[in-house]
């Protein structure tokens, strides 16, 4: 027994794309940049150092003083020489007054005026360790700084743009389409017969 056949036939549709990429070029540009920088403001101040040398104790150990100090000594020296000079003479008085009881009074007298005994020779520092003092006050420097900021000025320029829009294009490259057959049955007035 034959059995009714269908035959069915299809082919799909296709489409085809035509895809056009889009372009964009970007040309950016360098800003414009001013920068001053101002100086800086320095005020300095200097205090300048100070050196004292003393040497009031050098010049005292080589009997030179200031002149006050060596009024004051010459007077306080000629006084106790006159006073000296004094006793001395009441004495060697004293001891001319007792001539008449014997002895060598006047040469005694003149022993005792005579030039003194010579001194004998010693090696000395003078003048003495330490005797000129020195006294150093470093100089002082104050400095003030006032630091300037720098003033800039920036202007941007526009970055230039270039656009060109892409574009697709879609088309049918293949139509689609489906056969159906019966190759056995045939359709005859308004019903199908089948060939047997």
């Amino acid at each position: 027994m034959q059995l009714p056949q269908i035959r069915i036939n299809s082919q799909n549709a296709r489409i085809g794309l035509d895809i056009q990429n889009a372009q964009l070029r970007l040309e950016s540009q360098e800003a414009d940049v001013q920068i001053q920088q101002p100086k800086a403001d320095i005020n300095i101040r200097t205090r300048p150092g100070r050196l004292t040398i003393d040497q009031s104790q050098a010049f005292a150990d080589l009997g030179q003083f200031p002149v006050a100090e060596s009024m004051r000594r010459s007077a306080a020296e000629g006084m106790q020489k006159a006073a000296q000079g004094s006793q001395r003479r009441r004495r060697q008085g004293d001891q001319l007054m007792k001539i008449e009881q014997g002895g060598d009074q006047i040469a005694s007298i003149a022993k005792q005026n005579a030039p003194r005994q010579v001194r004998p020779f010693n090696i000395g520092f003078i003048p003495s360790h330490f005797s000129v003092k020195i006294d150093y006050e470093p100089a002082e420097v104050e400095i003030n700084n006032v630091v300037n900021k720098p003033i800039i000025e920036a202007r941007p320029n526009p970055v230039i743009h270039d656009y060109q829009a892409g574009a697709v294009d879609v088309y049918l490259e293949q139509k689609n389409w489906l056969d159906v057959d019966f190759p056995n049955l045939k359709f005859i007035g308004n019903q199908f017969e089948m060939m047997i």
